[in-house]
């Protein structure tokens, strides 16, 4: 079949964690000659997870792009990390991109995450592959693993290859669309060889089962079938490569990326089969323009070379020096390009359509926007919905002469990684960072250390007790003080009463016949919030009506502040007799997760002291249920990381404030003691 050269190519390796995406990004690097030899992620020498956090802990962390060519094309691969936790990077990525090559192992237990990736793609409408990874482990036959795999998409899976089996080992695969079996040879382009006897049979089967699901959306090609003609192989790669990109099937392919196998022929029905950059274009919504228009999927900031924009281009030719105008309404002026080759970047005059490259110092530019280099900003072409975090440390500089350079860093940090969120607590005085997951902030710690020399301290973030009280309470509050000169007198009546739940506070007045004088009435409120800042149990106070009611003052030694402290004093006089009462928030929590989890979730709430409120099904979700609770923010703090744990790293969670609920007995106890032994 002929192929007309296209122009460049951008394609995401995606997946589960440790499915094998920077193995198979390794061995296509090698199967290209971009690199002698494939590296190791075990051995620390891949060109994916090539950060010092990411070698520590052997594992994707953040997207590597890496340009190749392959018979004469071009291609940028996206190595995206699987985690959940670090999936900000790939959701980034995905709108500008022309296909995905979906990494996934014959696993039932990584179908929830799986299936959580396949949405994101159908959601966006991207064509993907499905590279069956690990071929050589697989202890199930094919026809099992795609039916296991199936209910993680919603469109069909198309196995377009079958193995051939010597023994129980998977020595080489036939290859449906072109008929041709093939032998594996490791680390070497795989053999050609005859099919007969049961191989041949089989893949008769499996090609007709393949062409009859291509023919649910080409009515000629279900003629043929019904009729016995055999329909011309040109023929079935042209409906191959459309039922692709139009997204009516996925089509399946297999392997082995530690051994290099399958990786010739992923490659080549990616040169044939995937969209180019024309159509990403249009699926975009970029008219074909000779002005430029990219797309800034990732932001990196260099030790020494400043701040690097990976984009790439959907239309035109952007030259270095250009002034770029983004959607966001910035402007900035593009200093140096560069391709991109890992961590290997070359310097270039320009890119153009299709080409991903690295434009340096755009200081005003984010993660999301897109830019042109005509006179009005282009539309933007994408949307990355903020994902809520749902892990926090608070955290402050080991060395206080740090403190300007932590609030630099952690900037620096949530601009590369808009999913990390980084907050001043006003009640708590705290600097708090939230994140999607244990490792997630924990990488982002080290990197304060690693990239900015930052060490940090941590600890759980503060909770947001409260105190309030159950009686009222009539409380004269006086302070008198004379030392030489003007003394200072102030005395009131206050009386002190709860408010129903959620009320907050009020103030209010009755004096008579200028007991106290109005103009000192403004000093006395502020006094009792003064007080109420801390209770006898050590929290705010709220839910309280004071009441200045009497009082008297002194035409000489009467001041506001006299009046302030002696409110003051009163408030901290009355609350002990209200019958305090401590007061915790509880928050509305809605669980997404697998359905075979659901009773491990309901588990997990009972025992952090939540009130199940009910489950249902999740909406356009097959195998996945919703699980509505209140629980005590105490319980949310490391919810996600007993979550994750019960549902193979799917589960997630949100939240939102519902009320304060009083505490009383043991836990009362334990909360104030433990807030005491803190303050001292």
């Amino acid at each position: 079949m002929g192929h007309d050269p296209r122009g460049p190519r951008c394609i995401a390796l995606v997946g589960p964690f440790q499915s094998g995406k920077t193995s198979l990004l390794e061995a296509i690097l090698a199967r290209t000659g971009a690199i002698p030899k494939a590296g190791s992620v075990d051995a620390g020498t891949s060109h994916g997870d090539s950060s010092l956090e990411a070698r520590h802990h052997k594992m994707g962390l953040s997207l590597t792009a890496v340009t190749t060519q392959f018979m004469g094309e071009t291609y940028t691969f996206l190595d995206c990390p699987g985690s959940v936790e670090f999936a900000h990077d790939m959701r980034a990525a995905l709108p500008a991109i022309d296909a995905a090559v979906v990494v996934c192992e014959a696993d039932e237990r990584k179908l929830p995450q799986l299936q959580l990736i396949l949405r994101e793609l159908e959601d966006l409408g991207i064509p993907r592959f499905l590279f069956l990874n690990k071929i050589d482990r697989a202890n199930k036959r094919i026809r099992e693993v795609l039916e296991s795999l199936q209910p993680a998409s919603r469109i069909p899976l198309v196995l377009r290859q079958i193995p051939i089996w010597n023994g129980e080992l998977i020595a080489g695969y036939v290859d449906l669309a072109l008929e041709r079996a093939f032998v594996y040879r490791e680390h070497k382009p795989s053999e050609v060889i005859e099919l007969a006897g049961g191989d041949l049979d089989r893949e008769k089967e499996a090609r007709f089962s393949m062409l009859e699901k291509l023919a649910d959306h080409d009515d000629a090609l279900m003629e043929q079938l019904l009729d016995d003609i055999q329909p011309p192989r040109d023929s079935v790669f042209d409906d191959l490569a459309r039922e692709l990109r139009e997204g009516l099937i996925c089509p399946v392919l297999l392997g082995s990326a530690l051994r290099e196998n399958g990786v010739m022929r992923l490659l080549k029905a990616l040169r044939h089969e995937a969209p180019d950059v024309t159509e990403t274009a249009a699926r975009l919504g970029v008219a074909s323009t000779k002005e430029a228009v990219g797309y800034v999927f990732k932001t990196q900031h260099l030790q020494h070379g400043g701040k690097l924009s990976l984009t790439r281009v959907l239309a035109g030719t952007l030259a270095d020096g250009d002034t770029v105008h983004a959607s966001s309404g910035e402007s900035a002026r593009v200093s140096g390009i560069s391709a991109v080759n890992g961590g290997h970047d070359s310097k270039r005059s320009s890119a153009t359509a299709g080409e991903v490259v690295a434009l340096g110092k755009l200081d005003a530019i984010k993660t999301g926007d897109s830019i042109g280099n005509g006179k009005a900003a282009p539309a933007a072409l994408a949307e990355i919905a903020a994902v809520p975090p749902v892990l926090a440390t608070a955290l402050a500089a080991a060395d206080r002469k740090d403190d300007v350079k932590l609030g630099q860093a952690l900037q620096r940090l949530a601009e590369e990684d808009p999913s990390l969120t980084v907050v001043h607590d006003p009640q708590s005085h705290e600097m708090v960072i939230w994140g999607q997951g244990e490792m997630h902030l924990r990488v982002a710690l080290e990197r304060l250390k690693d990239r900015y020399g930052v060490s940090v301290k941590s600890h759980a973030p503060g909770i947001g007790y409260r105190e309030t009280i159950r009686k009222a309470v009539t409380q004269r509050g006086r302070h008198k003080k004379q030392s030489g000169g003007h003394g200072q007198f102030g005395d009131v009546v206050l009386e002190v009463k709860p408010l129903p739940r959620g009320e907050g506070f009020a103030f209010a007045e009755t004096v008579v016949g200028g007991a106290v004088p109005r103009n000192y009435i403004g000093a006395v409120e502020e006094g009792v919030v003064d007080a109420l800042k801390a209770g006898p149990l050590g929290f705010p106070v709220v839910d309280v009506h004071v009441t200045l009611t009497d009082g008297s003052y002194h035409t000489v030694d009467s001041s506001d502040m006299a009046f302030r402290t002696a409110a003051r004093l009163g408030i901290t006089e009355a609350l002990p007799q209200c019958q305090p009462v401590l007061l915790e928030p509880i928050h509305t929590v809605e669980i997404v997760c697998p359905t075979d989890a659901t009773a491990k979730v309901n588990a997990i709430l009972s025992g952090r002291r939540g009130q199940i409120l009910g489950f249902d099904t999740r909406e356009g979700w097959t195998g996945w249920d919703v699980v509505r609770a209140t629980m005590p923010e105490a319980e949310i703090g490391d919810l996600i990381v007993e979550l994750r744990s019960a549902t193979a790293g799917a589960g997630g969670f949100t939240r939102s404030f519902d009320h304060m609920a009083e505490v009383s007995g043991r836990t009362a106890d334990q909360i104030v003691a433990a807030h005491r032994q803190a303050a001292a």
